[in-house]
Order: structure tokens, then C-alpha cells, then sequence
């Protein structure tokens, strides 16, 4: 009897054209670059599968799991905030917050200068699914680190800035 929990061993052979050797960086070659792609898609199904599952059982999905993240990472962050950090509608943060309010993992309170400001904090429900979400993703990307070494994590680092096409997201994670 087959395991059901096993995946195949290769489902998809690698392309015929598939790179031999590291990648050279003054040339890239449409292959290296399809497969890039590629490893985003299968790292970003891996790196999300274990905190889908935990949302699932919540009947929640990966826009509160989001929005988890960042009202945990910056307690007492706005809507406004937010909103400019998710870049979803208004009306879909509406839907998440609504459902993480009710079910106790978020509290509001007005700003202290602006009353018209809604500040976000998790509650200790909240920080709990928090961590829990988020310790398997930590511990996957540390053992990738530690794999790897110091000048791949940092070569990590300039290709995700290098991805990534706001300058006020770069911002966020400039040395100075």
C-alpha cells in the first residue's frame, strides 16, 4: 500500500536546457531565470503550507495571516498603514480586520492625536497564533541561512530589494 502522505520523487523532469553548474551572474540565461521563478513558486508553497494549514482550521486565510504579521510586527500600526504596507482595497482589509476583531485576535483603539486614527494591536490570542504562524517560516528561512552562509544571505537580501519595486518598501530594510 501506497503512502499517501508521500509525494513522487520528480513529478516534473527538469527542462532539457537546464543549467549545469552555478549560475554566471554577467550572463543570464532564459533558463536560469525561468527557473528562479520557478524556485519562488515551489519555496513560496513551502514557506506558506504549514501556517495555510493552521489558518485553514480558523477558517482564515493568507490576508489575515498578513495582516497578523504586520499588526504583530508593528504594534499599534494604523489602518492607514496597513492598507499602504498589504496594498488591498479598503473593503478587503474591512473583511480581515472584521473577522480577526470578532474572533478576539486584534484590538482597535482610536489615535491618541487623531480620534479619527484606528490603531491595530494584537491581543494575547492574536500574538499566540502569531508566533505559531510564524515560528515554522522562521525556522525554515534560518536553516536555509545557516545552509548557505553569510554572502548567500546577503546575496538573498539584494535579490528580494532587487525584486522588490517600491522604493518606500526598500526603505524599510536600508542599513544605515
Amino acid at each position: 500500500m501506497a503512502d499517501v502522505n508521500s509525494r513522487p520523487k520528480n513529478p516534473i523532469p527538469p527542462p532539457a536546457s537546464a543549467p549545469k553548474g552555478p549560475a554566471n551572474p554577467l550572463f543570464l540565461r532564459e533558463e536560469e531565470l525561468r527557473q528562479a521563478i520557478e524556485m519562488l513558486f515551489f519555496g513560496y508553497r513551502d514557506f506558506t503550507s504549514e501556517p495555510d494549514r493552521i489558518l485553514a482550521e480558523r477558517d482564515m486565510g493568507r490576508a489575515h495571516h498578513r495582516a497578523i504579521y504586520f499588526i504583530g510586527r508593528y504594534p499599534g500600526i494604523t489602518v492607514s498603514d496597513l492598507l499602504a504596507i498589504l496594498k488591498i482595497t479598503k473593503q478587503s482589509l474591512s473583511r480581515v480586520l472584521s473577522q480577526l476583531l470578532e474572533q478576539g485576535y486584534v484590538a482597535q483603539k482610536p489615535g491618541e492625536t487623531d480620534r479619527r486614527q484606528r490603531l491595530l494591536t494584537l491581543t494575547p490570542t492574536g500574538e499566540a497564533l502569531e508566533a505559531a504562524l510564524t515560528e515554522t517560516q522562521r525556522a525554515r528561512i534560518a536553516r536555509a541561512f545557516k545552509a548557505a552562509g553569510a554572502e548567500a544571505v546577503e546575496g538573498f537580501r539584494a535579490v528580494m530589494l532587487g525584486i522588490m519595486s517600491d522604493d518606500v518598501d526598500r526603505a524599510r530594510f536600508r542599513r544605515d
